[in-house]
C-alpha cells in the first residue's frame, strides 16, 4: 500500500458500463433526418474519436484496417 486512501466511489464508476438511452420519439426524429446529415454527424464523431485515441490504439486500428491483424 502506498499510503493513499482508496477512492471507492471512483472504483465503482470505472466498473460501471456506459449506458446511452433515447426515447422512442427521439429515435423517430432521428430516422426522419436526411441521410446526408446523419453521415456528416458520423464523420464528425469518427474524426473526434480518432483525435482522442491514444497513439497505440491508432497503430492497432491501422493494422486492422490494412488486414495485418
Amino acid at each position: 500500500m502506498d499510503g493513499r486512501m482508496k477512492n471507492r466511489k471512483a472504483d465503482k464508476l470505472e466498473e460501471m458500463p456506459f449506458l446511452y438511452y433515447r426515447t422512442k420519439g427521439e429515435i423517430e426524429d432521428y430516422r426522419k433526418k436526411p441521410i446526408k446529415l446523419k453521415l456528416q454527424w458520423l464523420e464528425a464523431q469518427m474524426e473526434f474519436f480518432h483525435k482522442a485515441m491514444p497513439p497505440k490504439s491508432k497503430k492497432i486500428r491501422e493494422k486492422l484496417r490494412r488486414g495485418e491483424i
